[in-house]
């Protein structure tokens, strides 16, 4: 979910029965071709989100993974929109193109409830070294099938917290809480707007979408006392507290936010961020390795974070990872298997840590992590506060009231991606004055009654 986390939109497929779940977020795979049919016998197909740390992992590979086993990896490496549409079809379908494949936490749960994955934790057992034991338990959990098994062995992982510049807020005489509420954001939002030429108070997502807009908009929702749905599956779309809720936001974003926000996602936010054009921004976990990195960062080293604001509830951050899974599909499971273990393993952190940076390495999946040396230094202005905020998130109770499903910035159903989506392109042009939020949510509240009466 970068957040580079579940950024949704609405893909159309040919398949009735793909339709919704080819909306899920992130990717998945097929097995196969270099991993499934012919191709060389120590070759495997492995499909990727276009993400920093996968980038990373690609210029690894030849010299340390290929160099030890023998086994080359052909890597296809799309950006989140294509990837999903390729590969749900691909693995909905049994075509077989792909040996393994990052996907989410959200796809995880219903592409083992539907057969398509290899469960992975005896494979992670059998490997002493690879330390099962040590991922954190919300990554392991949200990776998990309804029978308990483990069916993704996390690649890097991250919850959700406030950015804000240290610098700005000293100069206006701010101090920032550890544990802000919505409002003092809003306020302090107010007070930072314009400290700096052309800088505003805040980036939050605007871009259309289940996992961009979508993901923050639902923390906010779920903090202000609501949800999508009721555990006995009624639709809160249109509820005073889902609407309390995402006036706030709306209402936050157009008075203090970035320009252009209806268009702006976790990249845009990101660079919004990292040159000094806002002055606090709610998100990803998983950005700060970027603000904190000088060659590409004018705002290193001037950042604080703290824990997602607050209404009604004790947290409210949400819980993302970017996942190996093997599809059922392949020819190559031991092959396969090897490299999700060491593309997952502890070594693997070690290696980029020592190759590329301690700042690159993908964090947020292990406990051991946060007590390596270098990492802790590369990271010490948000490494704590990362972990925590993973640790404190509880996917299965994530506001005020008892859920239908798992999830926290999502609802884990097929349907969610195109529901999430809609409703989210519509509250966008309520941002950008192109209609207003009770609008939205009016039209919102029909699209979940009629996805309500298909879970009841």
């Amino acid at each position: 979910m970068r957040s580079k986390f579940t950024r949704g939109r609405t893909i159309a497929l040919a398949l009735p029965a793909v339709v919704g779940l080819a909306l899920a977020g992130c990717s998945g795979a097929g097995g196969g071709g270099g991993g499934g049919g012919g191709g060389e016998a120590k070759s495997i197909n492995v499909l990727m989100v276009g993400n920093p740390q996968m980038v990373d992992i690609q210029k690894l590979t030849a010299d340390s993974f290929t160099k030890d086993t023998g086994i080359k990896v052909n890597y296809t490496v799309l950006p989140e929109n294509e990837l999903r549409d390729k590969v749900t079809q691909d693995v909905a379908t049994g075509a077989g193109q792909y040996d393994v494949a990052t996907v989410g936490a959200y796809e995880v749960p219903i592409w083992a409830k539907n057969d398509w994955l290899h469960e992975l934790g005896s494979y992670a057992d059998a490997d002493t070294s690879f330390d099962k034991a040590d991922l954190l338990k919300p990554m392991v959990q949200s990776l998990s099938g309804e029978d308990g098994k483990l069916y993704g062995l996390p690649f890097y992982g991250e919850s959700s917290f406030l950015m804000y510049r240290k610098d700005i807020f000293a100069s206006k005489g701010i101090t920032m809480p550890e544990r802000p509420t919505w409002q003092q954001v809003a306020d302090m939002a107010a007070k930072v707007d314009g400290a700096a030429p052309g800088m505003k108070g805040i980036c939050l997502r605007g871009l259309p979408g289940w996992g961009e807009l979508g993901a923050a908009l639902t923390t906010v929702v779920n903090t202000f006392g609501g949800t999508w749905f009721t555990k006995d599956w009624q639709a809160q779309v249109n509820s005073p507290e889902f609407k309390e809720a995402t006036n706030f936001y709306v209402n936050l974003v157009k008075a203090h936010g970035e320009p252009g926000a209806s268009q702006a996602g976790f990249t845009e936010c990101l660079n919004a961020m990292s040159q000094s054009k806002v002055a606090m921004w709610y998100d990803a976990t998983s950005a700060a390795g970027s603000l904190e990195d000088p060659s590409v960062s004018k705002v290193a080293g001037k950042v604080g974070y703290v824990f997602a604001p607050v209404v009604k509830t004790k947290t409210s951050g949400w819980l993302w990872t970017w996942a190996w899974v093997m599809p059922k599909t392949t020819k190559k499971a031991d092959d396969a298997s090897k490299f999700m273990l060491w593309a997952s393993s502890k070594g693997y952190e070690q290696l980029a840590g020592q190759k590329l940076g301690w700042s690159r390495v993908p964090a947020g999946k292990r406990a051991s992590t946060y007590e390596i040396p270098e990492y802790k230094k590369a990271a010490a202005a948000f490494g704590a506060m990362t972990l925590n905020s993973i640790q404190e998130v509880d996917p299965t109770n994530p506001g005020v009231q008892p859920r239908p499903t798992v999830g926290i910035q999502f609802v884990d159903i097929p349907e969610f991606q195109d529901l999430g989506t809609k409703v989210t392109q519509d509250v966008a042009a309520a941002i950008a004055g192109r209609g207003t939020v009770d609008e939205a949510l009016a039209k919102g509240q029909k699209l979940a009654e009629d996805v309500a009466g298909k879970q009841k």
